[in-house]
C-alpha cells in the first residue's frame, strides 16, 4: 500500500533528501516513497551496495564521517538506531553506554554536521520510550516532556532531543522530532511477528477479555508523516506524535489478525485481572503489562498542526501486514 504514503498536501516540488537507516524496516519504505514523489534521495546502509544511491556506513557513532552523504542534501531523515535486543548479555551501566554512543552521540554527530553542510531540516525518528513505558488509564501522552525516562533506550532517544535542541538553536537548522508507539506492517518481526504465528496456529488463547488501550501506528502512516514533516513549513522546530489514531485493546488487535487470516480467533475470556496476578506470581510481569497495560498517544496536534491524516485505517494495515506474513509461508 505503498502509494497511500503520497496522498497528503504537496506543499514543495522536490526534496532531495538522506535517509540513514535506509535498508532498515521504516528507513526502506520512507526512501521508496520519497522517490515514488520524484525526490532526489540518497540513503545510508550498514551493508555494501551495488546501488549508487546509497552510502556505506557500517556503523554510527560520535566519530562517524558523514561528509561524502550530505553534499547538497535539504533534508536529513535519522531513522538508524540502536534498537531494544531480546537479550542484553552487558551489564546496565554498559548498555546505557552502547545506546548513547548510537542513538544519542551518533545523532548529535550527523545532526552537527547536516547543519554545517548547510542541510536545512533534520527529522529525526525518535520513539515513545522517550514519554514513558504506559499511560493511565483515561490518560494519553503529549508531545510534552515529562519525567526522564528509565530504560537506556528511552533515555538515550530522550538526551538526543534535548541535543537536537540545542544543535537547532545554535546552527539555525530546523529539527522535527517524531516519536511513534509500535510500528508494524510487511516484514514486521519481534512480538508482533510471533502473535500473528500463534494466531495462525489457531490455538486457544486466554486474552479474550482485555480491556486497555494501546496506540499502534502502520509503517505507510508513519511514512506519510516523515514525508510530511520533509516539508511542511509548520513542521519546523516542532515534536509530533503518530498513530493510527485508532486506539485498540490487545483483545481487539489479535480479534484483527485472525480475521484477516480468516481464521477463528480461538480467544478465552479469562478476566484480565487474573492474568496480572498470575504473570505476577511467575515473576512475568512485563509480559503482562505489555498485553494488558495501556499505552496512548495523543496525535490532536499533529493532525491540527500539519492538516495530516492517517491515509490507511486499523484494518487495512492489519489485512497488509498479515497478507504480506501468510506470503512468506
Amino acid at each position: 500500500m505503498l502509494e497511500s504514503c503520497v496522498l497528503r498536501p504537496r506543499v514543495s516540488e522536490t526534496v532531495n533528501f538522506f535517509v540513514t537507516g535506509g535498508s532498515g524496516f521504516v528507513g526502506r519504505r520512507v526512501v521508496e516513497a520519497g522517490i515514488s514523489l520524484g525526490w532526489q534521495c540518497t540513503y545510508q546502509s550498514r551493508s555494501a551496495t551495488k546501488n549508487l544511491e546509497s552510502q556505506f556506513v557500517s556503523s554510527i557513532d560520535g566519530d562517524t564521517d558523514w561528509s561524502s552523504a550530505l553534499t547538497g542534501v535539504d533534508v536529513v531523515v535519522h531513522c538508524a538506531a540502536r534498537v531494544h535486543q531480546m537479550t542484553e548479555p552487558q551489564s546496565p551501566e554498559d548498555v546505557l553506554t552502547s545506546y548513547r554512543e548510537v542513538n544519542t552521540l551518533g545523532t548529535l554527530n550527523l545532526a552537527r554536521q547536516a547543519a554545517q553542510s548547510g542541510v536545512k531540516r533534520f527529522v529525526f525518528i525518535s520513539s515513545i520510550k522517550v514519554n514513558g513505558e504506559k499511560t493511565e488509564k483515561g490518560e494519553a501522552f503529549e508531545p510534552t516532556l515529562g519525567e526522564t525516562p528509565l530504560d537506556p533506550y528511552g533515555l538515550s532517544k530522550y538526551e538526543a532531543e534535548i541535543g537536537l535542541k540545542k544543535v537547532a538553536a545554535e546552527t539555525g537548522m530546523e529539527v522535527v522530532i517524531i516519536r511513534p508507539p509500535l510500528v508494524y506492517g510487511p516484514g514486521v518481526k519481534a512480538n508482533f511477528e510471533s502473535m500473528m504465528k500463534l494466531m495462525l496456529k489457531g490455538i486457544p488463547l486466554p486474552f479474550g477479555a482485555i480491556n486497555n488501550q494501546r496506540s499502534l501506528v502502520y509503517i505507510d502512516n508513519l511514512v506519510s508523516l516523515i514525508l510530511t514533516c520533509c516539508e511542511h513549513p509548520n513542521a519546523a522546530n516542532r515534536t509530533f506524535l503518530v498513530s493510527d489514531n485508532d486506539d485498540v485493546s490487545t483483545t481487539k488487535l489479535m480479534q484483527q489478525i485472525a480475521d484477516s487470516m480468516a481464521r477463528p480467533s480461538r480467544l478465552v475470556p479469562i478476566p484480565q485481572s487474573m492474568i496480572e496476578v498470575g504473570a505476577k506470581v511467575l515473576g512475568k510481569s512485563h509480559l503482562s503489562d505489555r498485553l494488558c497495560g495501556n499505552l496512548q498517544l495523543d496525535v490532536t496536534e499533529t493532525l491540527n498542526t500539519l492538516s495530516w491524516k492517517p491515509p490507511v485505517s486499523f484494518e487495512e494495515g492489519i489485512q497488509e501486514t498479515v497478507s504480506a506474513f501468510l506470503s512468506d509461508k
